[in-house]
C-alpha cells in the first residue's frame, strides 16, 4: 500500500490519504513472481539431488566386476564395468556441479556492522570476504587430495573405478579414499564461497552418499584382493587421519 497524489481515478480515499490500488496490485504481482522462481529454483535443486540419488546404483553395478564377468564373460563385463562406472561417476559429478551453480537462495555469516566483499570482473556477482577465505581452507587441502589420489591411481581408475592394484603410498597412506574426501571438502568450501544456502543443507546427504559409495567399493575390492585389502584397511582410516 502506497501513498500517493494522483489525479487518476484508480484507488480509494482512505481518510487523509488517497491509497492507489495499483501499487497493491504490483506488490501483489511480486510476491507471485518470488513465489514462482523460489518454486523454480527449488525444483531445479531437487532434480540435481535426485539425480544423484539415482545414480548411485548404478556405480553399485559399475564396481560388481566379478559378477559382470561371470554373467557376460570376462572380456564383455569388463567393458560393460567400465562403461558404467564412467556413466555414473560423470553424472554424479555433473549433478553435484548442479547443486552449486544452479540459483538458490543465499546466506552470509554475520560480521558485525563491516561486511567487506569481493566483486568479481564482469559479473554481478559478490563474494564476502569471509566467505572466500573459509572456502579456500576447505578447497585447498580437498584439490589437492583429489589431484593426488587421481595422480596415484591414474585418470582411467578414477573415471572407470576398476582397481589394477592395491595403492598404499602418498595421500592413500592418509586415507583409503583421498578422492572423496576431497570432493566432499570442496563440496563444503564451494558451497560456503557461493553462499548456496540449498547446497550447504543438502551436505548430510553429500556425506552419507559417499560414505554408502565407499563401503560398496570396498566390499567388491575385497573380493577382488582379499586380505592386501583387508590389510590395508586395518592401517588406513576410511575419510578421518589417524594422528598416531
Amino acid at each position: 500500500m502506497g501513498v500517493h497524489t494522483s489525479p487518476i481515478n484508480s484507488g480509494f480515499q482512505s481518510g487523509f490519504y488517497y491509497v492507489d490500488t495499483f501499487d497493491a496490485q504490483a506488490k501483489v504481482t511480486d510476491l507471485r513472481y518470488n513465489d514462482n522462481l523460489n518454486e523454480i529454483m527449488f525444483t531445479e535443486f531437487t532434480l540435481c539431488a535426485l539425480g544423484m540419488v539415482t545414480i548411485v546404483p548404478l556405480h553399485f553395478v559399475s564396481v560388481e566386476h566379478q559378477k559382470l564377468e561371470t554373467r557376460f564373460g570376462k572380456e564383455m563385463g569388463r567393458r560393460i564395468g567400465e562403461g558404467l562406472g564412467l556413466v555414473s561417476g560423470w553424472g554424479f559429478f555433473l549433478f553435484w556441479i548442479g547443486l552449486w551453480v544452479f540459483p538458490q537462495p543465499r546466506f552470509h555469516i554475520p560480521t558485525g556492522p563491516l561486511n567487506p566483499s569481493i566483486n568479481l570482473p564482469f559479473t554481478e556477482i559478490s563474494i564476502p570476504l569471509l566467505h572466500m577465505l573459509l572456502s579456500m581452507i576447505l578447497l585447498l587441502p580437498g584439490g589437492y587430495l583429489g589431484l593426488f589420489a587421481v595422480r596415484k591411481t591414474s585418470l582411467k581408475v578414477a573415471e572407470t573405478h576398476r582397481t589394477e592394484r592395491i595403492v598404499t603410498d602418498g595421500v592413500y597412506s592418509v586415507v583409503r579414499h583421498p578422492q572423496y574426501l576431497g570432493g566432499f571438502l570442496a563440496h563444503v568450501g564451494v558451497s560456503i564461497l557461493l553462499s548456496a544456502w540449498f547446497s550447504t543443507i543438502i551436505t548430510p546427504l553429500i556425506f552419507l552418499l559417499l560414505l554408502l559409495i565407499s563401503y560398496k567399493e570396498e566390499k567388491e575390492l575385497v573380493k577382488e584382493f582379499g586380505s592386501e585389502y583387508e590389510e590395508y584397511k586395518g592401517k588406513v582410516s576410511m575419510f578421518i587421519p589417524r594422528l598416531l
